[in-house]
Formats: C-alpha cells, sequence, structure tokens
C-alpha cells in the first residue's frame, strides 16, 4: 500500500499586474518583505490580450512577474494569495482609489508545472481552502511548455514563457544542492 510522502519544496512566483512603475516597485518592495529576496523578474509584458482589468484598472496595463530566491511548501498557496488580497486592499486605502491599483496574483513552480492561486471559481480549478483555488496553467515538457485549454492568453506568450522556463532551471538547480 503507497504511503503519502512529504510535497516536494516549490518555487514562489508572483505576478503583478498594474499601471505606474512606482507602483510596481512598492508592490515589489513589500513582496519581499513576505517572502524574501527576488531571484529572477521578468521585463514589463504588455497586458493587452484581454480588457478584463480595465473597468477597475484602466487601460494601459503591465504585467511583471517575480520569482522569490527560497523554496516554500507548496501549501502556503491559499495563505498567500490572502495576504495578496491584503496587499492590494491596503493599497486601495493608501491610494484613497476606486478600483484596484495593482493586482498581485502568487504562484508557484514545480519541476512539471506552474499554479496560480485565485479566489475565481472556474471548472478546471481545484479548490485549496479559504476560497482560494488552484489554477494550472501550464506544464513543462522536455522541449518546452505545454498550454492548455484555460492557459491565461498572456501566459501563452513566448516572452512569459521563457521566463518561467529560466526560473524553472534556477529551480532545479536549487533542488540539487546539498541542504545545507
Amino acid at each position: 500500500m503507497a504511503q503519502p510522502k512529504p510535497f516536494a519544496p516549490v518555487k514562489l512566483v508572483c505576478g503583478v499586474i498594474y499601471k505606474e512603475e512606482a507602483l510596481y516597485e512598492e508592490i515589489r518592495r513589500r513582496l519581499i518583505g513576505e517572502w524574501g529576496s527576488v531571484d529572477m523578474e521578468s521585463p514589463a509584458f504588455a497586458f493587452d490580450l484581454t480588457a478584463y482589468y480595465e473597468p477597475e484598472m484602466g487601460p494601459n496595463l503591465k504585467r511583471r512577474f517575480m520569482s522569490f530566491s527560497g523554496l516554500v511548501a507548496p501549501e502556503i498557496l491559499p495563505q498567500a494569495k490572502l495576504r495578496t488580497i491584503e496587499l492590494e486592499a491596503a493599497f486601495r486605502r493608501e491610494m484613497g482609489a476606486a478600483g484596484r491599483p495593482v493586482n498581485v496574483d502568487p504562484g508557484y513552480l514545480t519541476a512539471s508545472a506552474l499554479v496560480m492561486a485565485t479566489a475565481k471559481d472556474f471548472s478546471h480549478r481545484i479548490p485549496l481552502g479559504r476560497g482560494i483555488y488552484a489554477h494550472l496553467e501550464f506544464l513543462f515538457t522536455k522541449t518546452g511548455v505545454k498550454t492548455l485549454d484555460w492557459t491565461y492568453p498572456d501566459f501563452r506568450r513566448g516572452p512569459c514563457q521563457e521566463f518561467f522556463r529560466t526560473v524553472r532551471e534556477l529551480y532545479l538547480r536549487r533542488l540539487r544542492e546539498p541542504p545545507a
């Protein structure tokens, strides 16, 4: 009979949708305060394949991704998403904004997949707890990335996938390091 084993540690990542660079820099600073140093950061990508956030955030949005140096237990994903929801609310209060000034989505990367957290239910999302769901974004293969029917449009772009392939290489190297 197979016995359950502890989950392997994962690499925490975060996507940030924003309009102003100063907002991005401030949320980046706060996320580092939450989860430690950033070891990889993407350039800004135009968030222009959907208008989903425009009513709340305005036009000309950008998205950036970052990965954090330390490895974490995958079980922290609901807690991480709830924390980013709190950070978004704090920004809104501090700025006196009617809408959301930034959108912050945590996730994690394994050797085989990228999983993002969401508070929105849908048929393909897995409930994790406390109103948070896992959204399997894509799979890593020997030759690259396999997108899924529900992969977000901007995650289908080559530069985005290249960023996560590079983060995966960092993760795999880190797993091979001898324990401290």
